[in-house]
């Protein structure tokens, strides 16, 4: 990978599995406008034998893990775990009533994300998912999964998944080395790994994650070339190798350790290259941005197919809309509106006991949302994008193609009038080429850079 690129282009850039993406949301819908598009996109995806989606979010935790960004409460008290089901079973009622559903929702996607989902016992899981498949049944074409920790993920709750369907579990590993999980708070072995592994595919699941962070604190090219070759040697499915973000001023617990203990912005990215080529090297293909998939995993099938798609959860096999958010913090997707859940849990339970859904935020997107949605996706999902279509022409396209010319000087995409493809060596900024697509970023932020200046 050439330095002067990697430097040139190292400016801070969205993940974009949104757009607008969070931070530039400003038209929020009311409880009746998101329910009118949630209505909407459920009418669409049945006319289409689509079937929909459901995030359910469980917040708890047993111990914080410092490098997490996501919205948990850490707590060693399981009682707090019934309430909370019972909460979720609430909010699902009361979208139901909203929605004026006459039968079974059709799922095509059921994701648990947390925190950490398997903080519920096995009859807890049993409990959670008996409730929410009273009300849906599967579509033919499903894919049921859920994230789990492998120190407190027992035989027995992937017995209850498997008996509801799941065949996809993701496994958060971060990194082996015992010096960065201590320093982050995350001791698992590699044995936990193995057992769990092991047990998950014996009882047919056949869909394993690893999840993988590069750029943590005190991570060396040894720990990172160790971590994955000892990856390597279990074979997961698929392999998601993400950036830390050190954002200490918005999760405390990041305060553990300074910018000082953490890799540099040039040693950062030599981390994920040379993570890239063990990957390659062991027959991974990389899939969009910081995943990586088997040939014989569903997620390279779709690449192939030109079905796959992203959305709050990371790549999935394919477009699947509406997503039904249940649960704290979660975020709902109707295609042209976002809502999110409140982030304080007690907020979000007195609400939904209150009988109201607790949405605190989100957007409704306009028509132009719309049209750079779908570049964005493209972007993200398939590596090219073509604005030749007269009827989604907006004014902000007509810059695009002096936004990427200093691209295709530098050899990263092939520019052809209203149509761009990114290159192979293009991938490691595709972060940046979307940006070029980002009208809220730049109207927001007009100092926001796609790539250095001063190179």
């Amino acid at each position: 990978m050439n330095g002067d690129l990697l430097r040139k282009y190292n400016v801070p850039g969205p993940r974009y599995t949104s757009y607008p993406t969070v931070p530039y949301w400003d038209h929020a819908p009311t409880v009746e406008e998101w329910i009118r598009e949630l209505k909407n996109a459920f009418f669409q995806a049945e006319a289409q034998d689509m079937g929909a989606a459901i995030y359910l979010h469980i917040p708890f935790c047993e111990s914080l893990c410092t490098y997490c960004g996501c919205n948990t409460r850490i707590t060693r008290n399981h009682a707090v775990a019934e309430p909370y089901l019972k909460t979720l079973f609430r909010e699902f009622e009361l979208y139901r009533e909203k929605l004026g559903l006459q039968r079974k929702i059709r799922l095509s996607e059921l994701h648990l994300g947390g925190g950490t989902p398997t903080f519920l016992s096995p009859e807890e899981l049993n409990l959670l998912l008996g409730g929410i498949f009273e009300h849906c049944e599967t579509h033919p074409n499903h894919e049921l999964s859920l994230e789990v920790d492998p120190r407190v993920t027992r035989r027995e709750h992937l017995e209850v998944l498997r008996r509801f369907g799941f065949r996809r579990i993701s496994l958060g590993i971060q990194d082996f080395d015992p010096a960065v999980q201590d320093i982050v708070h995350r001791v698992q072995s590699v044995e936990q790994v193995r057992k769990l592994t092991d047990e998950a595919r014996t009882l047919g699941f056949n869909s394993i994650n690893y999840d993988l962070i590069y750029g943590l604190p005190l991570q060396t090219m040894a720990s990172v070339e160790d971590t994955i070759t000892q990856v390597v040697d279990l074979k997961p499915d698929r392999i998601a190798f993400y950036a830390y973000a050190h954002v200490p001023w918005i999760k405390p617990g990041q305060r553990r350790f300074t910018e000082a203990d953490l890799p540099s912005g040039d040693q950062k990215r030599a981390l994920y290259e040379r993570g890239r080529e063990l990957l390659e090297n062991a027959g991974y293909a990389e899939i969009g941005m910081d995943h990586f998939a088997l040939k014989s995993d569903s997620l390279y099938s779709a690449v192939q197919r030109g079905e796959l798609h992203r959305n709050f959860m990371g790549y999935t096999a394919r477009n699947v809309s509406p997503i039904l958010a249940l649960g704290v913090s979660s975020i709902g997707d109707a295609w042209t509106a976002f809502a999110q859940n409140e982030k304080l849990l007690e907020t979000y339970v007195d609400r939904v006991n209150a009988g109201e859904i607790p949405i605190a935020r989100g957007h409704l997107l306009n028509a132009e949302d719309l049209i750079l949605r779908r570049h964005i996706l493209n972007l993200m999902t398939r590596l090219k994008t073509d604005w030749t279509d007269d009827r989604e022409k907006i004014p902000f396209l007509a810059d695009i193609p002096a936004k990427l010319a200093e691209f295709e000087k530098d050899g990263l995409l092939e520019l052809n009038g209203t149509a761009c493809t990114v290159k192979e060596e293009g991938r490691a900024f595709l972060r940046n080429i979307c940006m070029a697509f980002d009208a809220r970023l730049a109207r927001k932020a007009p100092e926001t850079r796609l790539f250095s200046q001063t190179v």
